[in-house]
């Protein structure tokens, strides 16, 4: 077995082994780490010899690292002679991976990894780590910033949960339904830069788009009673489906309404109008009423017969139920295709006005878009290269200019 066959083990079976060994030690950066050395291991030894029980392997291997760990750190030898009991492999596999004890195993660790007393920048980096299973290297790449910011971030993440003595469990029902909000938020943020870069030179980094979505597809299996989750999914399923259309063969954006939308993944949108009627079953939130407004572009032959008036309909009960100026924002977005521009103008202004989105791209953006349809041709050109000269993703600034340009 090679480095990629290492690779896609630990990306399979990172959730469960990392949840298992917290179970196991009762410390959250302690099973990390142990798990991070067996992989190092595996990578050395797996190429040379291949186990026959690949995550049986890492699973022992990182139970010995978390004993060696404790015997080196403490002097109680009551405490690392109890871990040290059955320590083979199969006992290992049989213990710490009990089918009936995973499904909360895995749980738990979300809720950890997206603990409140982290930040929001050290919930995205722990969950992608430790739940997801991707290396420090593979984040610092997604999220553009330096290896050793990624490592930091986790490192004192870490060190917060211990400090805070987060304990490794499931938090009753009542506080688990307060807390998802916050799980969920990590995926959304996660998948949100998966399927539109903040900067760089991609538009689109799907992997990241991917591992969201897969996260969240354990996530709807795990809490399978909570509308929320599948409307999450959802909207994922749904904004992915349109990933092979929105950018040409030299990875330039492709606008919505110039997409191949038979280059659009049937399956993806099958699977999330699924979850979106899941959801729908007990009432939309936030993220289910996202879910419709992208199940009605799915469902649309094209641009023009969109139902524009059902998605201005839907982002004004969504600007209700979780107001925020990019709401607002995509709201005048659809005024201007069901109303027409001038109407749409006003949403806009208003939002200048309040100074709502400061220094955001979004606004100059849509702003210029919405003043060239009225033909005021200078104001527009003004508007896009304002919006040019704010954003940070190359592919987007160069879409900005070349309409800027023809507007000349």
């Amino acid at each position: 077995m090679g480095t990629a066959d290492v690779e896609t083990v630990w990306r399979i079976e990172s959730a469960r082994i990392v949840a298992a060994l917290t179970r196991f030690t009762g410390d959250f950066g302690l099973a990390e780490d142990a798990a991070q050395e067996a992989v190092a291991e595996a990578l050395a030894s797996w190429p040379r010899a291949s186990p026959a029980n690949p995550a049986g392997w890492l699973m022992a291997t990182a139970r010995r690292r978390a004993i060696d760990a404790i015997r080196r750190r403490t002097a109680l030898q009551d405490r690392y002679a109890l871990l040290a009991v059955d320590l083979t492999v199969d006992s290992a596999v049989d213990e710490d991976l009990d089918p009936d004890k995973i499904d909360d195993d895995v749980l738990a660790l979300m809720f950890v990894s997206c603990h409140p007393v982290l930040s929001p920048e050290a919930r995205v980096a722990l969950t992608l780590r430790v739940v997801g299973g991707l290396s420090s290297e593979e984040i610092a790449r997604a999220f553009l910033v330096p290896v050793p910011t990624v490592q930091a971030r986790i490192t004192r993440g870490k060190k917060t949960i211990a400090a805070a003595g987060v304990p490794f469990e499931l938090p009753p029902a009542r506080e688990r339904r307060e807390r998802l909000g916050g799980v969920l938020s990590v995926l959304y943020v996660i998948f949100t830069e998966g399927s539109t870069a903040t900067s760089g030179d991609r538009l689109l980094r799907p992997d990241l788009a991917y591992e969201a979505i897969r996260l969240a597809r354990t996530l709807a299996a795990l809490q399978s009673d909570e509308p929320e989750v599948h409307g999450l999914l959802a909207l994922c399923e749904l904004t992915a489906a349109r990933f092979p259309a929105r950018t040409g063969p030299d990875g330039s954006p492709i606008l919505l309404e110039d997409q191949d939308r038979r280059l659009w993944d049937l399956s993806a949108i099958r699977r999330g109008l699924a979850a979106l009627a899941t959801a729908s079953t007990r009432g939309l939130g936030p993220y289910g009423l996202q879910a419709a407004i992208a199940a009605s572009h799915a469902s649309a032959p094209s641009v023009e017969e969109t139902d524009w008036d059902r998605i201005v309909l839907l982002y004004e009960v969504l600007g209700r139920v979780a107001p925020s100026p990019v709401v607002a924002l995509n709201r005048a977005v659809a005024v201007a295709m069901a109303s027409g521009p001038a109407q749409a103008l006003a949403i806009v202004d208003e939002l200048i006005a309040a100074d709502r989105l400061p220094g955001s791209h979004l606004v100059p953006t849509v702003r210029g878009e919405l003043l060239a349809r009225l033909d005021r041709r200078p104001e527009a050109r003004a508007e896009l290269e304002l919006a040019a000269r704010l954003c940070a993703n190359q592919r987007e600034r160069a879409v900005l200019l070349r309409k800027a340009a023809a507007l000349g």
